[in-house]
């Protein structure tokens, strides 16, 4: 007996949702694993790998996350221009002053595919370090 693996036909394609995530006071891991899942679409029935089938999400409140003092002043960022000696790193302290946005996209890029589906995927996520975002005509539904 062979198996062969589901794919959803044109049909039964789910619509694509926007939903609307408030970061305010969560995790950063536990967060982020729940915006890879939105955005992979585990969580709608006809989920197939490889198929993107996920929802459009947008976070809120991004510079209201919380850390512990130790994880602020020992997680580290690291770029690297491809030149010797051409490392930078950033605490996350200093990434939340500056670029809070960036925190929640490095952690969700992490648990998505690192493949085109995966760069693909995170386009479809919108973070905003305050309560203002421009998605309003979407309307975007809360997620508890």
């Amino acid at each position: 007996m062979v198996q062969k693996t589901y794919y959803p036909k044109g049909s039964e394609m789910p619509e694509i949702d926007w939903l609307l995530v408030d970061a305010e006071g969560q995790s950063l891991g536990r967060l982020a694993t729940q915006i890879a899942a939105y955005l992979l679409g585990k969580h709608k029935p006809v989920f197939t790998p490889g198929v993107e089938l996920g929802d459009h999400v947008v976070v809120i409140n991004a510079s209201k996350l919380n850390f512990t003092e130790k994880r602020l002043v020992n997680k580290k960022y690291f770029q690297h221009s491809g030149y010797p000696g051409g490392i930078k790193e950033t605490s996350l302290a200093r990434m939340m002053e500056t670029h809070p946005e960036r925190v929640i996209e490095k952690a969700v890029w992490g648990m998505l595919p690192h493949n085109k589906l995966g760069r693909k995927l995170l386009t479809n996520l919108r973070v905003y370090g305050g309560a203002e975002h421009p998605h309003e005509a979407q309307n975007p539904k809360p997620v508890a």
